[in-house]
């Protein structure tokens, strides 16, 4: 990682912990006010349009955790209330069948 990299790196993380939404014009005047230089423009927009709209905090504690997708759904319908029954069932039956290899004649070590 070049030096470019880890100060806007770093940037962006101080703007996320002090609550402050990252944008390019951001974190180019924390990285001068480091006197970090050489930090090309491009650096600091492409950083901030990856993280505009996301919980930089988040990401930092679900790294690895690789089951944050399926959570989102789970707790949208329990903060809305109950869900009707068929959807579930509807769900359920499109997870066995996406589950299921059996049905395509092969396996893992044939």
């Amino acid at each position: 990682m070049s030096n470019a990299e880890l100060a806007v790196s770093y940037a962006a993380l101080i703007l996320a912990d002090d609550g402050v939404d990252i944008t390019a014009d951001k974190l180019q005047t924390l990285i001068s006010a480091a006197g970090v230089q050489d930090v090309e423009p491009i650096w600091t927009s492409l950083f901030a349009k990856a993280l505009e709209g996301k919980d930089v905090k988040d990401l930092l504690l679900n790294v690895g955790s690789g089951g944050g997708a399926a959570a989102a759904p789970a707790g949208g319908a329990a903060a809305g209330g109950d869900a009707p029954a068929e959807e579930k069932k509807e769900e359920e039956k499109e997870e066995a069948n996406e589950e299921s290899d059996e049905d395509m004649g092969f396996g893992l070590f044939d």
